[in-house]
């Protein structure tokens, strides 16, 4: 009996410390909103200077069809984010297709978000055929680690990134490529999507789910 108790016991604390850690996650594949706006409950800008230009559009090779939120302008570093997420502990994924561009061809995740200027950044780059982590402080993009992995032109790509304190993982396609500790950008922020220069990308998919450490 006693046992048996304990085994319950242990059981019952194993499921609370299961709640204190899991949360829902919430998938937005852009199929509700209308082409040319931007998504619903999202905010777009640039890091530095150009014209990026966030829409949704129709897209019949989405993994979700029929729309994907797609960059087709330019600028130093455009970005388009959730804005009413707040999230510190967490994860957050997304399909993306690199189109085109002659300067860069990426697509690239962005958490804790606190303004244009400051936020974290992971991204997969089709012309290098790499996957790069960055942190993005007073609008300066600093590298962290850059691995290189193959990113295929006019394909999907899966992009995900694991973030918790300071520890960050992130995964290409199902492998991950870098598991980093780095503490330049504390405390919750937005998440969302990015491209460089004149990057042409498609996304798709937008999952995330904030967790308790």
């Amino acid at each position: 009996m006693m046992h048996r108790c304990a085994l319950i016991a242990g059981a019952c604390m194993l499921t609370l410390l299961q709640g204190t850690v899991m949360a829902d996650t919430i998938n937005i594949n852009f199929d509700q909103d209308q082409p040319g706006s931007l998504p619903t409950g999202w905010k777009s800008g640039v890091t530095g200077r150009g014209s990026p230009k966030w829409a949704i559009e129709k897209d019949n090779t989405a993994p979700s069809p029929p729309n994907v939120l797609k960059q087709s302008g330019s600028g130093t570093f455009p970005w388009c984010i959730k804005s009413d997420t707040s999230i510190e502990n967490g994860s957050i994924e997304v399909k993306f297709k690199p189109i085109s561009g002659r300067e860069d061809a990426a697509g690239g995740l962005i958490w804790r978000w606190k303004d244009g200027d400051n936020y974290y950044v992971a991204r997969a780059n089709a012309l290098e055929n790499n996957v790069s982590l960055y942190h993005t402080t007073n609008g300066r993009r600093i590298t962290i680690k850059y691995v290189e992995a193959p990113v295929a032109k006019n394909q999907w790509h899966t992009l995900k990134v694991d973030f918790s304190g300071k520890s960050i993982r992130v995964a290409l396609d199902g492998k991950v490529y870098i598991e980093q500790e780095d503490e330049h950008i504390s405390g919750s922020g937005a998440v969302g999507v990015w491209t460089k220069a004149d990057s042409v990308t498609a996304f798709d998919d937008f999952t995330y789910t904030a967790t308790s450490r």
